[in-house]
């Protein structure tokens, strides 16, 4: 019979393609773990390694076993930690992706409403860069994701919650700071300071392209991938940028924003998720986050 340990065992194995430091790593003596490899490889009927003097390799059915185990640890840990949550009066799980921006704007709101209405519901957040988040839902590593649109997603639905006017960002002190408002062709003749394109591909080309609509070819100088380093580069006369309007959120000493005047395009906050995972918990949280994010964002 399999059991998880065998599983636990064969994974580090697997991974790490040496049985010393699988055995290092599972804090276990070497012996044992050959033992337990052997009698899984008994159990199955089939080599699940092909070991030589100087390596360790996955067979073809080794291979296949790995996806496998994986899932089933990862199910197993799911489940224990569901069953702890139940000890403490939470009986569900949502797992949420967020970018920095969102946090900056959107997220605390609905996670605050969120856990006041549902507090039975264990929010899992992590954060990461826009695509990485789609990504991630895609391959239902994610329940749901706040994430900076437009978004292009292959088998995920999106839905936008937030539009936020579009703001330049520039150092304090500039020529163009002395204006309550700026058009988009008044950065024409400005370096640009932006977040790497695959990061958020979709945004990125947004910005491109209101900039294109001024007649004129933003040239970057400088990327990050965090408005924090953005603002600060800023802050040190190397660019100017074009952010969303809750990142004036991170007050940031040596930058001044301006509303860009007659431009129409906004920046959009967006939840992606996959239809087929509907369940009550995904349900509330996208209401409570069309209730809440379509007010209008708050300042620090």
């Amino acid at each position: 019979m399999i059991e998880l340990r065998h599983l636990r065992y064969f994974v580090a194995v697997a991974e790490e393609l040496h049985f010393g430091r699988a055995a290092k790593r599972l804090n276990v003596s070497q012996p044992p773990l050959s033992f337990q490899i052997r009698q899984l490889e008994a159990t199955l009927g089939a080599p699940l390694f092909s070991r030589t003097h100087h390596r360790v390799e996955l067979t073809p059915t080794g291979s296949v076993l790995l996806e496998g185990a994986r899932r089933t640890l990862a199910e197993a840990a799911r489940s224990v930690a569901a069953a702890q949550r139940a000890g403490h009066g939470e009986i569900d799980l949502l797992r949420v992706g967020f970018t920095d921006s969102a946090a900056l704007a959107g997220l605390p709101e609905i996670v605050r409403t969120f856990r006041a209405q549902h507090p039975h519901v264990h929010l899992e957040l992590t954060e990461g860069t826009s695509q990485a988040q789609v990504e991630a839902v895609e391959r239902d590593n994610l329940d749901v994701a706040l994430v900076r649109g437009p978004v292009i997603a292959t088998h995920s639905r999106t839905e936008v919650v937030r539009r936020e006017p579009l703001f330049a960002a520039l150092p304090s002190g500039h020529r163009l700071a002395t204006r309550r408002a700026l058009t988009v062709a008044a950065l024409r003749n400005e370096p640009f300071v932006l977040f790497p394109r695959p990061l958020a591909p979709a945004f990125y080309d947004l910005i491109l392209d209101v900039c294109r609509k001024a007649a004129f070819e933003p040239r970057v100088e400088h990327e990050s991938p965090h408005f924090q380093t953005i603002l600060s580069l800023v802050a040190a006369d190397l660019g100017v940028t074009i952010v969303p309007e809750s990142v004036r959120n991170l007050v940031r000493l040596g930058v001044e924003f301006r509303r860009l005047r007659g431009e129409p395009a906004t920046a959009e906050l967006t939840l992606v998720y996959r239809p087929h995972r509907s369940s009550i918990p995904l349900d509330a949280f996208r209401a409570t986050a069309r209730a809440v994010a379509s007010t209008p964002a708050p300042r620090a």
